[in-house]
């Protein structure tokens, strides 16, 4: 049977461009190919991007007012289609349907702060800074931006990008991953929807030949990019070298720390959604339980129960908590970690390789391994799936110089009832984003997400102020009207001026 082609969108308009290259895009539930996506040639992307380029002039003299009213417009219609870009993101993903409606609502939090572009792009004025001189500060766009976008969050990630960029008046091309694209065409269509100009917004699917196409184009300035350390690394320097502003954001291995004081049982159920929530396939998920003291042994066993409780099923049906991964790819990358952590002595409490789910799809269940040490491969590596591992130290400071010691430095949390260790913890430990009683701490969208570390390359984080900063560059501008009135003049002087 045929399967459906999934297209570019460029200059407002679906088209195949020169694509000749396609690749699969499953069903993660079934493990049946429910369409194939178009991969870009350098061609296409330069079509999207000189599309972009003719935008430009117009959109970026549009008045903030004006562009403010249509980011209201866009997100009155992503919420009045939140259940349909929820259903495609869990049909292409994988996650259960909530989990899947919950991420829309989070990139709606990122157009509500678009909305607010008015107040965000204020300037400064001061008045009489010398006799007669005023000072003054605005921000302009950039130009053709860009962002490339990962398969776990394929409608939250690219809105931590393009309501921003858009807002601020520059025009964007998005690169998404091709393993669950569809979403963002709908999104392309809602912005269209909402009387977005054609050429604004421009979407290119594609690999590496794409993102090579991207990174290396003279006429995009800026590249936003969200996916694993390795190639935030590359992306971060092949764009720099030809001069683009670049915001890479890269992997995680992300810490939870519980101390003894800690309501254990709480710390457990917020744990284990933490690390099994979408099959661990998020950037902030907790993959280390870090156990200190006497709160390793009851913690493991409260992890254990709660963890085999879990019901594990298609992301479309009723009482599913965790779906399937998201390709087959990722599930056999899984299940050799888990025989590693095996062969590397770690305890496996809990094997996701037993479970059995009908119908075939890229299922693996929760795995939960004890006494793991900061050599293990399972401890290491970023495994990307629904894989917990459980450290014993000794001490808070142990776990605090453990994290430290981590080349990823995305999220951490602690769980303890003593506001003087939490406050110790925040003050000491070096991460980006710290959660106290709370497992995954991805900040509002009035705050800006990021790590520290080998989890970020550029100096801008994603969102919020530091991704107005990120999207716009600042003119200060010094004034003078020379007053004829009285027959005075100013005078200049070969002195380096001082203000009077």
């Amino acid at each position: 049977m045929a399967v459906r082609t999934i297209h570019h969108r460029i200059g407002g308009g679906e088209t195949a461009g020169v694509s000749t290259r396609t690749a699969p895009v499953w069903d993660p539930a079934t493990g049946e190919r429910q369409a194939d996506v178009l991969l870009a040639e350098v061609a296409d992307v330069d079509a999207a991007v000189q599309a972009a380029r003719s935008a430009l002039p117009g959109w970026s003299e549009t008045s903030v007012t004006r562009r403010s009213r249509l980011m209201f417009a866009f997100r009155d219609l992503v919420e009045k289609h939140l259940d349909d870009l929820a259903r495609i993101v869990s049909s292409e993903h994988g996650k259960v349907f909530e989990d899947a409606k919950a991420e829309v609502i989070r990139g709606m939090e990122m157009i509500d702060f678009a909305c607010g572009i008015p107040q965000l792009l204020k300037g400064e004025y001061s008045d009489q800074v010398s006799a007669g001189i005023d000072l003054f500060s605005f921000r302009q766009p950039l130009g053709v931006v860009a962002g490339i976008t990962p398969f776990n969050f394929p409608a939250m990630v690219p809105m931590w990008m393009h309501p921003i960029a858009i807002a601020t008046g520059n025009t964007f091309v998005l690169k998404p991953s091709e393993r669950d694209p569809s979403v963002c065409n709908l999104v392309a269509e809602l912005y269209a929807e909402a009387g977005l100009p054609d050429g604004v917004f421009n979407l290119v699917h594609g690999d590496k030949v794409a993102v090579d196409a991207i990174l290396d184009h003279r006429d995009i300035a800026a590249v936003s990019f969200v996916g694993s350390t390795p190639i935030a690394r590359y992306v971060h320097e092949r764009a720099t070298a030809v001069g683009k502003r670049v915001q890479a954001l890269g992997g995680a291995k992300n810490h939870g720390v519980v101390l003894p004081d800690a309501d254990l049982d709480r710390a457990a159920e917020h744990l284990i959604a933490a690390a099994f929530g979408s099959a661990g396939q998020r950037c902030m998920a907790i993959s280390v339980a870090v156990a200190v003291g006497d709160a390793a042994g009851p913690l493991v066993e409260c992890l254990r129960e709660k963890a085999r409780a879990i019901k594990v099923g298609p992301g479309t049906e009723a009482g599913s908590e965790m779906g399937p991964v998201v390709a087959p790819e990722a599930l056999e990358r899984i299940r050799s970690y888990i025989g590693s952590g095996v062969e590397a002595g770690a305890e496996l409490v809990v094997d996701g390789r037993e479970l059995d789910v009908r119908g075939g799809g890229f299922f693996i269940g929760p795995t939960l391994f004890d006494r793991v040490t900061p050599e293990m491969d399972v401890y290491r590596d970023e495994i990307f799936g629904p894989v917990l591992v459980v450290v014993r130290v000794g001490s808070l400071q142990e776990a605090i110089d453990l994290i430290n010691d981590n080349d990823w430095a995305n999220g951490t949390a602690i769980f303890t009832s003593s506001g003087r260790a939490a406050r110790h913890f925040q003050r000491r430990v070096q991460v980006g984003m710290i959660g106290v009683n709370v497992p995954i701490p991805v900040p509002m969208a009035f705050y800006s997400f990021g790590g520290w570390k080998q989890s970020l390359f550029g100096a801008h984080h994603i969102h919020g102020p530091e991704g107005i900063a990120f999207y716009t560059r600042a003119k200060v501008v010094t004034t003078r009207w020379p007053d004829e009135v009285d027959g005075s003049r100013d005078r200049g002087h070969l002195h380096f001026p001082t203000a009077v």
